[in-house]
């Protein structure tokens, strides 16, 4: 039987051309690449599995220890799903993403594409007057849909969000939306890497040519109204001894808590692992007073399911998701 202790993962980098340094130089992802544009801090992904930094399963990816361990690890909220269900990143958009969407399920198995995608954007900092696009800001035809995206105007019926460190958005499949320039996020989503680009700005790839746009599948899936979803967490601020918990969002894939903690007693019983992505300070993970493992910004831990009981002592801002 696999014997249950927090990993530290290591992350995988991905050097898109719209990404900054911020990754590497403030939360110390390790790249040597001169841009860092993500890096997937929990990913089983076949694109970019984190690999372990600790214990008896150092150097394995996560996929392969989840495969010698077997799913239990998982919990038994994961047993509906057929792959491990989500993908956490970090995002540095220097500047702007590509206009995209995502499709669900049932349209990813049809066309060649594995899983859907919804996600979770929580804004960590941004700059002064940064703003993203989240769906449309009023209900358009399909006709001018296509009319727009021939003609790059597309910008002109998006609704812009203004956003400021500790927005939150939920974006289900369906809804088109953009990362604007100087926004730095979280990123929890369903384990998939597939994306619909719409719209480029007329950006040219490393190989000198416009990056490829995915016109009919984005008509095929995006919805072309307004996002009914609010910005913002869905629970509000709860403060306890040693802890402020918010709960950010909670889907049928994930439930994400932001948490600021001085010292808390978590618990990760058999219905989910949880994942632990710290945004600031250092901290220190405790079984029963022992020291297990020290973590600080811009790490990524992962508690197995089943493992029980653990105190996070120390002045660190996290994201604990689960299943």
């Amino acid at each position: 039987m696999e014997t249950l202790y927090p990993i530290r993962l290591n992350a995988v980098c991905k050097d898109y051309l719209w990404g900054g340094t911020r990754l590497r130089t403030e939360y110390h992802q390790n790249s040597s690449a001169l841009k860092v544009a993500e890096s997937w801090v929990l990913s089983c992904h076949p694109d970019g599995p984190a690999v372990i930094a600790n214990g008896d399963a150092k150097g394995l990816t996560l996929r392969e220890y989840c495969d010698r361990a077997g799913r239990g690890i998982l919990g038994t909220d994961c047993e509906k799903f057929p792959d491990f269900p989500i993908l956490i990143k970090l995002i540095d958009a220097k500047e702007n993403l590509s206009i995209q969407v995502h499709p669900d399920n049932d349209y990813a198995r049809t066309h060649g594409g594995g899983f859907g995608k919804t996600e979770m954007w929580y804004v960590v900092d941004c700059a002064e007057g940064a703003y993203l696009y989240y769906g449309f800001d009023h209900e358009i035809s399909k006709e001018e849909f296509r009319r727009r995206i021939e003609t790059n105007t597309l910008p002109e019926v998006l609704h812009k969000v203004l956003v400021r460190p500790g927005d939150v958005l939920m974006i289900d499949s369906g809804t088109l939306h953009a990362i604007g320039a100087g926004i730095l996020i979280a990123e929890i989503q369903q384990n998939s890497n597939l994306t619909y680009r719409i719209y480029d700005y007329g950006r040219l790839g490393a190989d000198g040519k416009p990056r490829q746009l995915h016109i009919p599948q984005a008509l095929d899936v995006t919805r072309l109204r307004r996002p009914a979803r609010p910005v913002g967490p869905q629970g509000r601020e709860i403060r306890e001894e040693g802890c402020v918990r918010t709960l950010l969002a909670s889907c049928e894939y994930f439930t994400v808590t932001h948490m600021k903690i001085t010292e808390y007693a978590l618990c990760a019983g058999e219905k989910s692992f949880q994942s632990l992505v710290c945004l600031d300070g250092d901290a220190l993970i405790l079984d029963r007073g022992r020291a297990l493992l020290t973590f600080g910004k811009g790490d990524s831990i992962f508690i197995p399911a089943g493992f029980g009981r653990y105190t996070v002592k120390g002045g660190c801002e996290i994201l604990l998701t689960e299943v």
